[in-house]
């Protein structure tokens, strides 16, 4: 008797689910949810192939096929034109967040404690990473805030912070404007990123558990001064948020 197949664990679900070109979904492709999955985690989030199936709780061999598959499947869709959903499959939603590299998040009492920073300043997320003064950091647990706590960062600057945030075991950072080597320094650390945010700090967290924070994937600071990276064009002020979700 052959051995079922292990049921896949799954952040969210995407928020869109059909693609139009040319075609009907008569003549159409599927992706299924967990192929969509793998595209999600590698080639968006930049995992590794060895994370992916961490995170997906599957073997690097099951990753791979799912990968490949998917793979194929939009490369027909952007070829052809014709049409795409994504649906079906045998997974399970695991949450909506993905554990950072060093899988960072502990447990407690069952359940998972997050932390999510914040640059800070008077209340609001301060625009330049880089030059950012303090943090305010959040613990979560089920999407429920247990605590907040405002930290210096000790005159630390641009991909120094990384370091800094990492040591306060953080998994998340929302902020506004950011430079290509604190990016970097980020993802290296494992903490995911969520730039081009603005606002008042305490709600756009309040937005990211809820899934509506509205923030910027490709946002960048761009001038030079000296540090070779970071700018004054940045969050509200040249590279904010405008919408992504």
């Amino acid at each position: 008797m052959a051995r079922p197949g292990k049921t896949r664990c799954v952040g969210s679900m995407p928020r869109c689910i059909r693609f139009t070109a040319s075609g009907s979904p008569r003549n159409g492709i599927n992706l299924t949810v967990e192929e969509f999955e793998t595209i999600r985690l590698m080639d968006y989030s930049g995992m590794t192939q060895a994370e992916c199936a961490a995170q997906m709780q599957v073997s690097r061999a099951t990753v791979q096929s799912l990968y490949t598959q998917a793979r194929k499947k939009v490369a027909r869709f952007l070829v052809e034109g014709t049409y795409l959903d994504i649906s079906g499959g045998d997974y399970t939603i695991c949450g909506r967040y993905s554990r950072s590299r060093h899988m960072k998040i502990k447990e407690e009492k069952g359940g998972h404690i997050m932390k999510i920073a914040v640059t800070y300043e008077n209340g609001q997320i301060f625009q330049h990473f880089g030059h950012t003064k303090q943090f305010k950091i959040y613990e979560v647990k089920d999407g429920t805030i247990l605590s907040s706590e405002v930290k210096g960062t000790d005159g630390q600057g641009h991909g120094a912070l990384a370091s800094l945030l990492l040591g306060f075991g953080v998994d998340v950072l929302i902020c506004g404007g950011i430079g290509a080597g604190a990016r970097n320094a980020l993802s290296e650390a494992g903490i995911d990123l969520y730039p081009g945010a603005v606002g008042e700090a305490d709600a756009q967290v309040a937005s990211f558990l809820d899934g509506t924070l509205s923030y910027d994937p490709d946002t960048m600071c761009s001038h030079h001064h000296g540090h070779g990276e970071e700018g004054h064009t940045c969050g509200s002020h040249g590279c904010g948020g405008h919408g992504h979700h």
